[in-house]
């Protein structure tokens, strides 16, 4: 009998792999310089990040692994936000790495490399186990990056909560991981939505208690990624103890990782939003409550706070709750809006966090009262904020404007599809009053940079990557933001991803 290895195609995972010896390079290229290296161990990890993304040009699309790894226009997608995050986060980390973990650059750099490798791998699977070691290898290295320094109180009580929170909220996935397992008889997420549909009609829906049990499950696991209410109590303090850079990276990298579980388990493997026989284990409607509950909750709140890491906390909160929207709307305009919205928001927020870092670097503060005056000191520092602010809120012609239009306008069509879907008029409706509650805390900031006095004010002096991060963000939101025909043509490839197309 012939015996005959599988098909492998290594060659599909020609980024992952580059990447995770290039983190491990990271770590040896510092401790070989005997750690002596100043900047140079920083710019050699972005070069791995570029030298990443160009393999993932050259791979394209394909399988690997049989059916567990797919290179589809999701995976691409998602990839090129991951590496672009992770880009701008090391950009954004030179002054921590000059003055406060000077001996543990190679460490810091690695790690942060391994996490994006692991959302990488995310992006590709297409089935359970694959998916969730890919969850496990992103979020293991955030748990140390988050405490990383080690002599502050309040980064070690963020990596420590995020550590309790984190394993309790993988223990939920993987229950509802092992139910879905246990109804369906396969990890192949596609196999599993054809599986769950063919006993749903043989059993006359008695697996509809599980099911609802496993969704459940998924949802406060895949939740805590994304900070939807009530699995976002971790956020403000994490932000706020972290090191800005990873509060960074948590913002947008780690969310859009959430987003992309979401997508491989609700979307693509429990159809249910559309299916007239899995009706009564419909997750549309748990999933728009915890939406309106992420956006009254997070703009609500944010009002208060006096920290501007805490501020920006709520406010993920919140865009979390605008991105689940997209989700909800399953027409060919729902997931290229939620895609489009996470690559404006991939500018927006790195660019805000960019500008915090070197803010925090010159002063040891995060306190929106100590902005007072950057206008006069720092004038480009006080405009870029402000730009980055007013497109987190929604204004034209900035990115965030057309990422919110296109999420309102994907769920109005959907509403209007039939009278089963009213409610998401509702949602919609929460969505546009909420946005107008966060101008008021966004402009709080701007008031203060702009109409408050400060004898002292602060004069930042960029250094070359801190500037750079600042200028790539501003270009982002004002090219995506005045030309997102291009962008929202590469986010429309998402929804007929992995053999899923939409009705």
């Amino acid at each position: 009998m012939d015996f005959q290895l599988p098909d492998y195609n290594v060659w599909q995972m020609l980024p992952e792999i580059v990447l995770f010896v290039w983190a491990l390079a990271v770590i040896v290229f510092d401790l070989g310089t005997k750690r002596k290296t100043g900047s140079a161990v920083g710019y050699f990890a972005m070069l791995g990040l570029v030298v990443s993304g160009i393999a993932l040009a050259i791979v394209g699309h394909g399988r690997g692994f049989g059916n567990m790894f797919f290179n589809d226009s999701l995976a691409v997608f998602f990839k090129v936000i991951f590496l672009g995050a992770a880009f701008m986060t090391i950009g954004s980390s030179f002054g921590i790495t000059k003055e406060k973990i000077v001996n543990h650059r190679g460490e810091y750099f690695g790690l942060l490399l391994f996490s994006t490798v692991g959302m990488m791998f995310l992006a590709s699977a297409s089935e359970l186990i694959t998916l969730y070691i890919g969850l496990e290898l992103t979020t293991i290295p955030l748990f140390v990056l988050a405490a990383f320094f080690k002599d502050d109180k309040k980064s070690v009580e963020a990596g420590i909560k995020y550590l309790v929170v984190g394993a309790l909220s993988s223990a939920f996935l993987l229950y509802g991981l092992s139910f879905l397992y246990g109804l369906t008889g396969t990890t192949d997420i596609l196999q599993m939505r054809f599986n769950l549909a063919a006993g749903q009609l043989s059993t006359g829906g008695d697996i509809g208690v599980i099911l609802i049990v496993a969704i459940i499950a998924l949802l406060a696991g895949v939740g805590f990624k994304l900070a939807l209410p009530p699995f976002h109590q971790w956020v403000p303090d994490v932000y706020e103890g972290a090191p800005t850079p990873i509060t960074a990276f948590l913002s947008v990298g780690s969310k859009a990782a959430g987003l992309v579980a979401f997508i491989k388990i609700f979307v693509l493997g429990l159809y249910a939003y559309y299916e007239p026989f899995m009706a009564p284990n419909d997750w549309g409607m748990l999933t728009g409550a915890l939406a309106v509950g992420a956006m009254i909750l997070g703009n609500v709140v944010a009002i208060r706070q006096k920290n501007i890491k805490r501020m920006l906390a709520y406010s993920s909160i919140a865009h979390a709750g605008y991105i689940m929207i997209g989700m909800l709307s399953m027409n060919e305009l729902g997931l290229a809006s939620v895609g489009f919205y996470m690559f404006g928001y991939l500018f927006t927020n790195m660019g805000a966090f960019a500008l915090i870092a070197h803010f925090e670097d010159k002063t040891g503060s995060c306190e929106i009262k100590d902005y007072a005056g950057l206008s006069k000191s720092s004038p480009f520092a006080a405009m870029s904020l402000t730009i980055f602010l007013l497109s987190l809120t929604g204004i034209p012609p900035l990115v965030g404007f057309f990422g919110k239009y296109y999420v309102f306008a994907a769920a109005i069509k959907l509403a209007g599809s039939g009278p089963g879907y009213d409610w998401i008029y509702w949602i919609v409706g929460v969505a546009l009053i909420t946005s107008v509650i966060a101008l008021y805390y966004y402009a709080n900031v701007i008031r203060t940079m702009y109409f408050i006095k400060n004898d002292a004010p602060v004069k930042l002096v960029f250094s070359a990557p801190a500037l750079s991060m600042v200028v790539i963000g501003l270009i982002g939101v004002f090219l995506v933001g005045l030309n997102p025909e291009p962008f929202i043509q590469f986010a429309s490839g998402i929804p007929f991803t992995a053999g899923f197309i939409l009705p």
